[in-house]
């Protein structure tokens, strides 16, 4: 009697035992980034109503969240990112407050009914959800605590400890915290999302979050070849099952190799692929311009160059003032870097004044792209060349 109360039913060994919590970890993480965030969140997939339920189950099991919460939490993070009506955002509220404080924030907002009412549309609201999941939160968890304590006997209290704590440390701390504050950037969306790739397991492809936060109705996370997005393998493999369908995948660049002119279709294509092409922007135009402009800097004006070329393509809204000041100071000294900084936020606008038609934007974009070729800057001249290849794209997977 002893030794089970000891031990356990299973009774495993100390390894046996980490890789069982791992695994249990694990299937909590699947159930947060594929059933919660991408399907419930954002719509990318359709579920199977078994995997549907399963996932309900198990996370009130293991964190005494329901769909409805945490859809709602998310979307309005989406809605309201980075300004004071952000549940978490790290950038409003300070990055020490949301990695400490992650899980305290979104109860918090979960208390508010407007925001539930707004965001949650679409969310489960059957006999059992409204019954056992909503009425009794707590219920799971404790559930969780018996059958550990069954499993495992004493050892299973550090065990559940674990799985307790899971969610609140990467989810509500590591993702809404650290990725929207540490980290590189693929795209330049205009909110601070930032990827702190390698944790793909922990996390589920999660921390690939500046990815997400471009393409949020987009299934698959990871848009590099060293990025590697766990939660795609799960749905792939529930795809192979049967049991998922993926509705909705960022797009890939299409390119007309023989198109040299602009017309309806380059500007269709830039639009569709606007993130691709501002990042390509930056690589091909914005960084060997400021390096090629950097060396040849005077001394007088050589420290305004210091870890300074970021802010040639990012979104003007997470500029700090000290960072406006400085990045008016390059471009009011350097002609070249001025020009490069103009094309940007020109090109940009084809896209953002909605209330022109497309002829219109196809004028803009004419002018946009003589006015390139004609400015002397050699990669800006080859970039402009390549805009006129892009083609929309059949979005598929």
């Amino acid at each position: 009697m002893l030794n089970y109360l000891s031990n356990g039913l299973l009774a495993p060994s100390l390894g046996v035992l980490i890789l069982i919590t791992l695994a249990m970890t694990h299937i909590t993480i699947v159930g947060v980034t594929v059933y919660l965030h991408r399907y419930s969140a954002h719509r990318a997939l359709e579920l199977h109503p078994v995997l549907k339920h399963f996932f309900r189950f198990w996370l009130w099991l293991t964190t005494a969240q329901n769909t409805l919460e945490w859809t709602a939490i998310h979307r309005k993070h989406h809605a309201k990112c980075e300004t004071e009506d952000d549940p978490h955002s790290p950038q409003v509220k300070g990055i020490k407050k949301v990695l400490s404080e992650g899980a305290e924030l979104y109860r918090e907002e979960a208390e508010n009914q407007e925001t539930l009412k707004k965001y949650g549309a679409g969310c489960p609201d059957d006999w059992v959800e409204r019954n056992i999941y909503s009425r009794f939160p707590m219920g799971g968890v404790t559930l969780m605590a018996v059958i550990d304590l069954l499993l495992f006997g004493a050892a299973g209290i550090t065990v559940w400890a674990i799985q307790m704590m899971w969610i609140p440390l990467f989810a509500a701390g590591v993702i809404n915290g650290i990725g929207h504050y540490w980290g590189y950037r693929n795209f330049e969306c205009a909110d601070a999302s930032r990827n702190i790739s390698p944790w793909g397991i922990l996390i589920g492809g999660e921390e690939l979050h500046n990815n997400h936060h471009t393409y949020p109705n987009s299934a698959k996370l990871s848009v590099r070849r060293f990025e590697f997005d766990m939660g795609w393998a799960w749905i792939r493999l529930f795809e192979m099952l049967g049991m998922a369908k993926v509705k909705k995948v960022a797009p890939k660049p299409a390119f007309e190799k023989s198109a040299s002119k602009v017309d309806l279709d380059a500007l269709r294509g830039i639009m569709q692929h606007r993130f691709q092409v501002m990042a390509t922007y930056r690589k091909t135009v914005i960084v060997p311009v400021f390096k090629q402009e950097q060396a040849r800097a005077c001394d007088a004006t050589r420290d305004l160059y210091a870890r300074a070329h970021a802010l040639f393509h990012r979104d003007i809204s997470l500029i700090k003032p000290g960072q406006k000041k400085r990045l008016q100071k390059l471009t009011e000294s350097n002609e070249t870097l001025d020009a490069i900084y103009q094309f940007r936020l020109r090109l940009q606008d084809i896209w953002t004044q909605t209330s022109r038609n497309s002829s219109e934007m196809v004028e803009a974009l004419e002018q946009w792209y003589h006015d390139a070729r004609e400015s002397g800057i050699a990669a800006l001249q080859e970039f402009a060349d390549q805009l006129t290849r892009y083609r929309p794209a059949t979005v598929s997977h």
